[in-house]
């Protein structure tokens, strides 16, 4: 069972189906969505696909760009794993379908962005993840072993604690054998057994007020996971994108890639002033946490909402060849990148910590895999390097289809799951709850828990997050499940995840920066 349809659960999906195809043994392979197969983290991706891929380039500077991003977090064997591994993943993404833009001279048309030493990333305009997605379906949703569910929600992680038995995170050899599964549209709870569970769910960028992720974005797979008692790991470094489009009344926030400025786009105040060279020697193309610090630091300083991103030093035709839908959409607001400036602001991007997975993408809990934004693999650290997180997906997602081909031998269904019981609940008619807690479970997060944090605000937001906690699940025991409902509880598990985490990190590194550290 594969929970996801993005890069890592596609991916993961095709090659264990395509395996047991080739060998003509009897498998089945369900995919499960909570909205449309097509809606994923990996379809709003714009800038593109980090690798190695040309000979003036090496694994070393990679290497070595991932591990000065990750702040002196990042596991180095982990590194070297998925920089060296990802060519041949991306090899084989081209080979499914994958078109990634090249040059006049029949060259990929390679992009640099913040913190890389080099022009590796590969993209399609500023659309990748919708291309990848793209080839990734068209092999998936054409594959005869693979089943997939659209419009379905897993609402939690089938362990031994739905057996009686007693389960914490200290207990050895926890399995999971399934889910049980929300069809959106009969609202009936159906329990879907598995042999073998990959949770590919993605981020939760949701927990935030102003996010590029999509609506989707609700840290179930994260949630559910640490229900089920396993570990989870470094939440607390949330990747702020610097450049979102300030643009209040929309939601998710419209990305304005970082190959803009790879492109020659500069970060300028409202007095016209170019102030990353007050931040750091690399500029505008400095890693993200740092440039996101210092467009907080301007907005604070001078009591704005955004910056801009002067644009005008790129030729408006290769703006318009190279960015097409940011062009578009700059257009539609009535703003001329080629002659305007760009209003934008930091908004909440991506996840570098999650579910704890070894090099095989095996959680702690037997049975269970987890690829892709929502595990913590130790690629990252305390910072994400720009444009690293889809080949992670890739690298993670093969490596855990090998050890399932050969796990799953040995594993037996546990027939014994009851049916989930919802007696004595009933249709919730207070939706207006569920509504004004998700808004202020945003609101707080954002106001508390952001770019830069202190003592006091964690404190503060913790306390109320604790009273939505227990309001949350009065109400989630009495009433019959809603996805509202089930979404809500899954922002307040992580919520309390990345406050629990900020506040246990007592150094500034990466991504997290709490005030009170520098005192003392």
């Amino acid at each position: 069972m594969v929970i996801g349809s993005g890069i890592a659960g596609l991916s993961y999906a095709y090659k264990v189906a395509t395996h047991f195809e080739t060998y003509h043994r009897k498998v089945s392979i369900t995919l499960i969505t909570k909205a449309s197969e097509d809606e994923s983290n990996t379809k709003y991706a714009q800038g593109g696909i980090a690798s190695v891929t040309k000979t003036s380039d090496t694994f070393e500077s990679h290497i070595q760009d991932t591990l000065v991003a990750g702040d002196g977090l990042c596991d180095r064997e982990i590194v070297r794993m998925v920089v060296t591994a990802a060519p041949e993943r991306i090899q084989e993404l081209i080979a499914w379908g994958s078109r990634f833009d090249k040059n006049e001279q029949g060259e990929y048309d390679l992009a640099k962005e913040g913190g890389h030493s080099d022009h590796r990333i590969l993209h399609h305009k500023d659309a990748t993840g919708n291309e990848i997605e793209r080839a990734l379906l068209e092999k998936v949703m054409h594959h005869p072993l693979i089943h997939v569910l659209n419009h379905c929600f897993a609402v939690d992680l089938i362990t031994q604690h739905h057996l009686g038995q007693k389960v914490d995170r200290r207990t050895p050899d926890k399995k999971c054998f399934g889910v049980y599964l929300m069809d959106r549209r009969t609202h009936k709870i159906h329990t879907l057994l598995s042999k073998i569970t990959l949770l590919a769910t993605g981020g939760g960028g949701q927990v935030y007020a102003s996010t590029t992720n999509p609506v989707i974005a609700t840290g179930d797979g994260i949630a559910m996971a640490y229900r089920a008692k396993a570990t989870v790991e470094n939440v607390e470094f949330i990747q702020f994108h610097p450049t979102a489009l300030f643009n209040p009344d929309e939601s998710p926030a419209f990305l304005i890639s970082e190959a803009v400025r790879g492109a020659g786009a500069i970060l300028k105040n409202h007095r016209g002033e170019a102030f990353m060279k007050k931040y750091d020697a690399r500029l505008d193309l400095a890693p993200r946490d740092i440039v996101a610090r210092a467009i907080d630091a301007e907005m604070k300083k001078r009591g704005r909402a955004h910056v801009f991103l002067d644009t005008t030093p790129i030729e408006e035709s290769f703006f318009k060849s190279h960015f097409p839908n940011i062009y578009e959409k700059c257009q539609s607001l009535g703003i001329n990148p080629a002659k305007e400036m760009i209003p934008v602001v930091p908004a909440a991007h991506y996840l570098c910590g999650g579910i704890k997975v070894d090099r095989n993408g095996k959680t702690s809990i037997h049975n269970l895999y987890a690829s892709g934004e929502c595990s913590c693999t130790g690629l990252h650290g305390a910072n994400r390097l720009a444009s690293n997180s889809l080949s992670e997906a890739l690298v993670f997602s093969h490596n855990a289809f090998l050890e399932s081909i050969k796990e799953i031998e040995n594993i037996d269904y546990n027939e014994q799951i009851p049916d989930w019981n919802d007696e004595g609940t009933e249709i919730p008619n207070e939706h207006i709850l569920v509504i004004h807690a998700k808004k202020e479970v945003q609101e707080l997060m954002s106001a508390y828990v952001g770019i830069v944090r202190s003592d006091e605000r964690l404190g503060r937001a913790l306390a109320r997050l604790k009273l939505i906690h227990e309001e949350t699940e009065v109400l989630y025991e009495k009433s019959k499940l809603s996805v509202a409902i089930c979404q809500l509880r899954n922002l307040v598990n992580m919520g309390y995840l990345i406050i629990s985490a900020a506040q246990a990190r007592r150094e500034n590194i990466g991504l997290h920066y709490n005030i009170d550290n520098i005192k003392s």
